[in-house]
């Protein structure tokens, strides 16, 4: 998008050879604007009509007039008005020749043929002057060679655009690309929200902001083992693997919180934060280790999967395997370790409850401090 068609069609012609020089996997490139019908200009010599008393406005009436229709005045036939259109013959406008038989009137009232105060040339000129968003534009679009993605292109275009578009033109995209942004986008702010909204639920669980903060270190690790299983495959961050990585977001947060939860029960117990914490995770290693991989095995069937729509299937799949593998073996090391850092600024969600049982017991009711390790 740009100021005029003439510079817009210069850029997309420097982008279409670009293409052509440096990225052989965009195919086929093309543009919409191909000034290659005839169109004819006609030029008013202004200094030759005036002298003669001839305004530019009688001129284009003319040639609107002979050219389309012109709508003169109106007459009134049994109560009905009917407009009065004046036109001329299809077969004596169809022609540049047919400009000759037109005359003007002058200054005195004298005719004066048109063909002496303009000149008509032939000039190529594209069938239709696109706008986007009531811009001029011009469309360049291309296919993607075998193993390019979307994404790739996007990329690349971008980075084309930025580095040599002046500062008055602007890019946008349609069609498909515009699809992937918009699915991109749209995406993302799913992601931000399932995160936020884990959180907040494990905030009104455990009572603490922290809490839930240590459990969601397991997000990034499963995220990047996720990561890791489509370079691995060679596959790209699409809308599949995407969803695959929204859905980690809760498979991997489980692990941490049967850590922080039990490690929560030790500490109302009497146990201080070190004992708890390394207890905690002895005793729910096997059953972290069986939800894990009881997950990583159920999405083997979408790795292994063959046929029309596999290559979703498989997509997620990967994501969930590996990023489910990645975030156990790391979070029994993960989550401890923060915990034990983090949980002496925290309390446990009973330990009011807890402190208000042990005054009770307490036979001389004296209040009862060191509840809370």
């Amino acid at each position: 998008q740009g100021p005029e068609y003439e510079s817009l069609d210069a850029e997309a012609e420097r982008l279409l050879a670009d293409i052509r020089a440096d990225n052989p996997n965009l195919l086929r490139a093309r543009k919409d604007y191909e000034p290659t019908s005839p169109r004819f200009v006609v030029e008013i010599d202004r200094e030759r009509a005036a002298a003669l008393g001839v305004t530019v406005a009688d001129i284009g009436q003319t040639l609107q007039t002979h050219l389309g229709s012109r709508r003169v005045g109106q007459f009134i036939d049994q109560g009905e008005a009917y407009n009065v259109i004046m036109e001329n013959r299809r077969d004596e406008r169809s022609s540049a020749q047919d400009l000759e038989t037109l005359y003007v009137e002058g200054r005195s009232g004298q005719l004066i043929p048109l063909s002496n105060l303009v000149s008509v040339s032939q000039v190529g000129e594209a069938a239709s002057r696109e706008r986007i968003d009531r811009q001029r534009a011009i469309t360049v679009s291309a296919t993607l060679a075998d193993g390019y993605t979307l994404g790739e292109a996007v990329t690349w275009l971008d980075n084309w655009a930025g580095r040599e578009l002046p500062p008055d033109f602007s890019t946008t995209y349609l069609g498909g690309a515009k699809e992937y942004l918009e699915a991109n986008s749209a995406l993302l702010f799913a992601f931000g929200m399932a995160l936020l909204i884990v959180f907040l639920v494990l905030a009104a669980q455990f009572e603490s902001f922290i809490q839930p903060l240590v459990i969601m270190l397991t997000v990034p690790l499963a995220v990047t083992g996720g990561l890791f299983g489509l370079e691995m495959i060679g596959s790209s961050l699409n809308i599949y693997s995407q969803i695959g990585l929204v859905i980690l977001i809760g498979l991997a947060a489980k692990n941490g919180i049967l850590i922080v939860e039990f490690a929560n029960q030790l500490r109302e117990e009497g146990r201080d934060l070190l004992t708890a914490t390394l207890d905690a995770s002895e005793i729910r290693f096997r059953p972290i280790l069986m939800t894990g991989l009881s997950t990583a095995i159920g999405s083997a069937p979408l790795v292994l999967a063959d046929g029309p729509g596999s290559e979703s299937r498989t997509t997620i799949g990967v994501v969930i395997l590996t990023g489910v593998t990645v975030a156990t073996l790391f979070t029994l090391f993960v989550i401890p370790v923060a915990y034990s850092v983090l949980g002496r600024y925290t309390k446990t969600p009973n330990w009011m409850s807890r402190l208000l049982e042990r005054q009770a017991e307490n036979a001389d009711g004296e209040p009862v401090t060191g509840a809370q390790n």
